[in-house]
């Protein structure tokens, strides 16, 4: 089962740009964080709900493409898919579009499901499940 496809819409504002008037690369990281983070917040398991069952998510790996430059005010749509595990791992891709639907940004990560007491790799939760739209 794929999981739905979930979007956020944001501007690109000046503490975004590096010196050549362009997003940063580490910038495009940080966006699309940002935009996992409201997803799973939204769905029920936000920051509070990883403190308090010591569990969460755990990025192992990212491939990431940049394809079109983003600049100052520039509207963007960042679309965001879980795809199902395997076995403990399993992938989020994220796409930055331009306001025309141009991709600007893709990137592939491999994540996990942490336990932060035991310091391991674990089988995702059900409330983690859904919170990352791959079950109900």
């Amino acid at each position: 089962m794929s999981a739905a496809e979930f979007s956020s819409e944001l501007m690109i504002r000046e503490n975004h740009l590096d010196t050549f008037g362009h997003v940063n690369n580490a910038t495009y990281f940080q966006i699309f964080e940002q935009a996992r983070w409201d997803i799973i917040t939204e769905r029920g398991y936000g920051l509070r709900e990883v403190q308090k069952h010591r569990q969460g998510p755990v990025i192992l790996g990212a491939e990431i493409k940049f394809l079109r430059e983003l600049k100052l005010r520039e509207k963007i749509t960042i679309r965001t898919r879980c795809e199902p595990f395997e076995g403990k791992t399993a992938k989020i891709q994220q796409t930055m579009e331009k306001a025309d639907g141009t991709v600007a940004c893709e990137v592939l990560f491999t994540f996990a499901f942490f336990d932060l007491a035991e310091r391991k790799i674990i089988s995702p939760s059900r409330e983690w499940l859904r919170a990352t739209g791959l079950e109900g």
